[in-house]
């Protein structure tokens, strides 16, 4: 028995009421702290990243080498810090 697929675009009403993507309510006037939540989220989401990276192609001989140049920065700064028990110096 077959099913009928007429009825399928109604199963999920709710995300048409939704807008899609990142959004932010601005309450009372206050669009500076509206900006900043935003600059936040898009933070967080990875878009501004991900827009970085698509820009042009990067060879993947470019990206292991500059993932290992990551890792190695990483390991430098985990010494730096034992060495200095975690103080800074300012």
């Amino acid at each position: 028995m077959r099913r009928d697929n007429r009825d399928r675009g109604n199963q999920k009403t709710y995300e048409k009421d939704t807008p899609a993507g990142l959004t932010v309510t601005v309450r009372n006037g206050d669009f500076q702290k509206a900006l900043r939540i935003f600059k936040k989220k898009v933070q967080q989401a990875g878009v501004l990243q991900e827009l970085r990276e698509r820009t042009h192609y990067v060879k993947p001989s470019e990206k292991r080498a500059k993932a290992k140049a990551a890792g190695i920065a990483r390991w430098k700064k985990k010494m730096r810090t034992m060495e200095t028990g975690g103080k800074r110096d300012y």
